[in-house]
């Protein structure tokens, strides 16, 4: 009922609806524990993609307890400086030279040790902890970057979240003034979510960071918005083509090598360099090389402990 349209003054409005039930006694004998855990199961049909209904189950309140428990740990870590950055090498296909590295995330928990951004990536969102931590993340691969004896590239994560705050283009003027780095050797890597938001603002940021000189790279391209119109609009300089096309692309009948030529010859015709990643065996990286991907990044050019992959600690 709620999703039919309304007609107002001769507009058609629709909306949408998510609902969380808890029903008494089971899950509550008061108002205030029923609507607790309603709410827990209206999280729970957001999380399931939003329009459906879920039912309060005992695992939802461990989960929110878990949530809950991360964040203030989050917190405790950006307090206490246990994030730090590990660099990934990015590797020219034509030469096979490293050409930069990409600035990864890393959390060490005191108890838990080393904890997946996969993980508290999201949390850190919710909480609106991610702007700390990117700033965080940002100028401290700046300050690592320009200290690097060869002038290779840097390329860092921006979430849409950052992206959506109009400060973001300032943040980086001023994570490139205080490092020293030249705009020229910062990449930062952007999610195709971005594009979900206005479209007018999204092309004044783009413009804002072009204007710094640094280079944009549209990442884990082929995996989120599935419109290829803002292609022609906004100033990427790569396409990084996600590691789920990579795998299995060496199978035979596999149709990944298909899109991922597909992807390279689309980034070419834009003049747009391509990286592949998540490349870890040695038929995989010809495979790349002769689909035409211009840059290869992976595991198996950053195995722990090899000197091509460098830790920094934040407050070393």
């Amino acid at each position: 009922r709620l999703s039919h349209p309304y007609e107002i003054q001769g507009n058609e409005v629709t909306i949408g609806c998510s609902i969380g039930i808890a029903i008494a006694p089971q899950d509550g004998a008061d108002s205030q524990t029923l609507i607790r855990n309603a709410d827990l199961g209206l999280y729970a049909a957001k999380g399931d993609g939003r329009g459906v209904h879920r039912f309060y189950a005992e695992a939802m309140l461990e989960g929110a307890r878990s949530r809950k428990r991360m964040e203030e740990d989050l917190r405790l870590a950006i307090a206490q400086g246990q994030f730090r950055l590990a660099y990934q090498p990015v590797v020219s296909t034509r030469d096979s030279q490293v050409v930069g590295y990409e600035a990864l995330l890393r959390w060490n928990h005191p108890t838990q040790g080393e904890i997946s951004p996969a993980q508290f990536v999201p949390v850190a969102e919710e909480c609106g902890l991610i702007e700390q931590i990117g700033e965080w993340g940002m100028r401290a691969a700046c300050t690592e970057a320009a200290s690097w004896p060869r002038p290779a590239r840097v390329a860092v994560n921006v979430s849409s979240i950052q992206f959506a705050k109009p400060h973001l283009p300032a943040l980086v003027a001023q994570a490139l003034a205080q490092s020293g780095l030249a705009p020229s050797r910062l990449e930062l890597e952007i999610t195709e979510s971005v594009f979900l938001t206005d479209n007018q603002e999204s092309e004044r940021q783009f413009a804002a960071l072009k204007a710094l000189g640094i280079r944009l790279a549209l990442d884990d391209f082929g995996t989120g918005y599935s419109s290829l119109g803002y292609l022609r609009h906004a100033p990427f300089d790569k396409i990084k083509i996600d590691q789920s096309f990579v795998r299995g692309a060496i199978r035979t009948g596999s149709r990944n090598a298909a899109i991922i030529r597909a992807i390279v010859t689309l980034a070419d015709t834009l003049g747009m360099e391509t990286t592949a990643e998540g490349v870890e065996i040695q038929d995989e990286i010809e495979l790349i090389r002769d689909l035409g991907c211009s840059h290869i990044q992976g595991y198996v050019y950053g195995r722990p402990g090899n000197s091509s992959e460098v830790h920094r600690t934040l407050g070393e």
